[in-house]
Formats: C-alpha cells, sequence, structure tokens
C-alpha cells in the first residue's frame, strides 16, 4: 500500500513499506517531531484487531502483560515469548471497551496474526488484520497532536491513540537501567487513523503553517535516544526482555502463569541476562553510521574479537551519531568499543543501560548514568 505521505514534497520512499524515510531536511523533521510540530506515517507498523468477549482474560493467559482487567484507553504493551522466556513478537496495545488494538512491526505482523489465531482455541476471539488502518506517530502536547487527534480512528466512540508506557515503569514491571532516565520525557504517540484520513492528514499538512512531516528515520532516532526498544531492531532469536530492559513496559512480573514465565523470573530473581542492551556515542564522520548487525569489538583488541552487535542506528539533531548495541554482559562498563562500518572503524562510548548485575535483584548495585557534562 503506497503512503499517503509519499506524495508529499521531497518525500523518499526507499523503505519497504512505503513510508517516507525522509522529505530531504532530516535534521530539521527531526527538530519538529521533537517539539510535537511533525507526523510521521509509520507505514513500517500494522493494526490488528482482536474482538470478543474472552479477549483480555484470552490475551493475558498467553503473553507477558497483565491485560484481564485492561482499562479502555489505557495503552500498555505486551510480548509474546517462545517456552524458553525468548522474544517473538511484540505490540502495543489499547482497548476501547469493545475490540482490543494492536500496533505491530509489519515485518512479523503476518507471523503474529498466524500465532495468535492458532492459540484461539474455544476462546471467543476474532483476531484480524486491519488492511484499512494504518499508524501515525507524534510527540504529544504540540500541534500535531491538535491535528492528528480528531481524525484518530474512534468506532467505539474514544479516538485510538496509543500513548507509549516507556515514560515509565508500568504497574508489575521493573527498571534495570539507572536514574535519571532519557524515557521519563518520551511522550511518544500513535494515532490509529483510516487510510482515508491518512490522506486528509497529508492534506492538511500540505496546508498547514504550524505541522510538517517527518520520516521514519527522525522517529527512529528519537527512540533510540529514549533507549527505547523495538522488536524489528532489538530482537533477535536469543533476546530475553531483560537483556533490553523491556521488563520496564512489557512484562507484569506478578500476573499469573504465560509461556515463558518461568525463565523471565529464574533470570530476573536468581541469574543474570547473558547480554545487555548499551547506549553508544559514536566519534568520527557524521556520515558513518553502522548498520544493524554490525559487530561491536573492543577498542585495541589486535584480534577484533566480536563483543556484540548493533541493533539500531541514527544522527541525532543534539547527541549527533548514536546507536544501540546489544554486548555480552561481562563487557566492562568503561570499554571504550569499535564498530566495523564498511572498510572503516568507528570508535563509540557506551551509556549503561542494562548493567551488568542486572538479575538476582535483591542486591544489584545502581550504576550512575554518564551525564552530558561528563561527556563534554
Amino acid at each position: 500500500m503506497a503512503s499517503p505521505f509519499a506524495g508529499l514534497p521531497g518525500a523518499v520512499t526507499d523503505d519497504p513499506s512505503g513510508a517516507p524515510l525522509h522529505f530531504g531536511t532530516f535534521l530539521r523533521e527531526q527538530r519538529l517531531l521533537a517539539e510535537g510540530r511533525a507526523l510521521v506515517h509509520l507505514g513500517d507498523r500494522v493494526v490488528v484487531s482482536v474482538t470478543g468477549a474472552d479477549r483480555l482474560t484470552w490475551l493475558d493467559s498467553i503473553t507477558s502483560q497483565s491485560l484481564a482487567r485492561l482499562e479502555p484507553g489505557r495503552a500498555t504493551e505486551l510480548l509474546v515469548l517462545d517456552p524458553h522466556g525468548h522474544v517473538e513478537h511484540a505490540a502495543s496495545v489499547l482497548d476501547d471497551g469493545v475490540t482490543t488494538w494492536l500496533v505491530v512491526d509489519a515485518t512479523s505482523a503476518d507471523a503474529l496474526v498466524t500465532w495468535l489465531k492458532r492459540m484461539v482455541f474455544r476462546a471467543q476471539v476474532v483476531v484480524t488484520l486491519e488492511a484499512d488502518l494504518t499508524a501515525i506517530g507524534f510527540i504529544g502536547g504540540g500541534a500535531a497532536e491538535a491535528l492528528a487527534a480528531p481524525r484518530a480512528h474512534a468506532p467505539a466512540g474514544a479516538s485510538l491513540i496509543w500513548i507509549d508506557p516507556w515514560s515509565h515503569v508500568a504497574v508489575g514491571g521493573h527498571q534495570y537501567a539507572a536514574e535519571p532516565h532519557p524515557g521519563e520525557g518520551w511522550d511518544w504517540r500513535v494515532a490509529i487513523v483510516t487510510t482515508d484520513a491518512a490522506a486528509e492528514l497529508a492534506r492538511a499538512i500540505a496546508n498547514a503553517d504550524d505541522v510538517d512531516a517527518a520520516g521514519l528515520i527522525s522517529a527512529e532516532a528519537l527512540r533510540i535516544a529514549a533507549w527505547r526498544p523495538r522488536r524489528a531492531n532489538e530482537v533477535d532469536e536469543r533476546t530475553l526482555p531483560h537483556e533490553l530492559d523491556w521488563l520496564r513496559s512489557a512484562v507484569h512480573l506478578d500476573k499469573g502463569c504465560y509461556r515463558g514465565q518461568e525463565t523471565v523470573a529464574k533470570v530476573h530473581n536468581l541469574g543474570h541476562p547473558p547480554r545487555r542492551l548499551v547506549f553508544l556515542h559514536l566519534d568520527g564522520s557524521d556520515a558513518l553510521l553502522p548498520e544493524p548487525g554490525a559487530p561491536v569489538s573492543l577498542d585495541g583488541d589486535a584480534a577484533g574479537a566480536e563483543v556484540g552487535r548493533i541493533t539500531s542506528s541514527a544522527l541525532h539533531h543534539e547527541l549527533g551519531p548514536i546507536a544501540l548495541a546489544v554486548v555480552k554482559r561481562t563487557l566492562p562498563i568503561d570499554a571504550t568499543l569499535t564498530i566495523a562500518v564498511g572498510d572503516e572503524t568507528v570508535v563509540a562510548a557506551q551509556e549503561v543501560i542494562v548493567p551488568p548485575g542486572a538479575g538476582a535483584e535483591a542486591s544489584v548495585p545502581r550504576l550512575p548514568r554518564l551525564s552530558a557534562r561528563a561527556r563534554a
């Protein structure tokens, strides 16, 4: 499906979804997005509906989140884990009292829908991939929200606007990262709209003086700076939610049994996740951004032994070149790292997200976050 934003001036639509990556001025777009004055067509996400009287108790029984008593309008997120606790799927969740709405990365949506349908059994549940609905992202509290909110889909009377729970530790969740956490200022919202409403938004942007369009890479840069994990980027076949600090918003530690719960509890209470997410400040030319999957090594290691992999990278409008990487738990927190970018090498400094001692929570010391002044 072509993006309704693809016809706006300067749109570069190299993303497989057809949604614009940028409009020719991505740092300006990123600033406007951060200020609540730009909208992003999240064409790399899709919308799934779950209807039926049993939808919430059913989702509660098969996912990591406590959903049985989810109030209409309260946004949350869930993970689907395999029997060994590895992340298979993730979804943003919003219920309107009649339907539970999931916003899912497009690359894994078909697999998630197929799995959900297989898990229905006798429950009164219907799972549908909604081809006529799409997602629009923005930072709350600004002109962008004022433009998008009235056009959000509202089949049960309440507008479908998901507010990212990453801004705080959810009830039943747990944070490994030290304070202050950049997610505290993350007021990310996603409006679920019809394709006709998305086209209407594109026309409104073209005629607006106070709202512009931003591309997917602007949204990614802000997400990375907020340390916010995403299934399409940070997850591989070995990922445990602890490694990404995803207990913060997507796992309820006190709910009933679900697939993978035993591993979640054991790692959190008794053990340590084998890997950990780090935030990286990249040195060198702004043009040298590592691709996802690029190997991370210890600086000065002649053998170039791999200690991790890049999961996401971007050029941030304030922080410069940044990245997220998943590295070995035992990697020293003060180690300088290098990343291969083609034939070049980029040096990177770590900022701790998940500390090496995460897990066995009774005695985990807190590690200070590197301040902007200390980095200067």
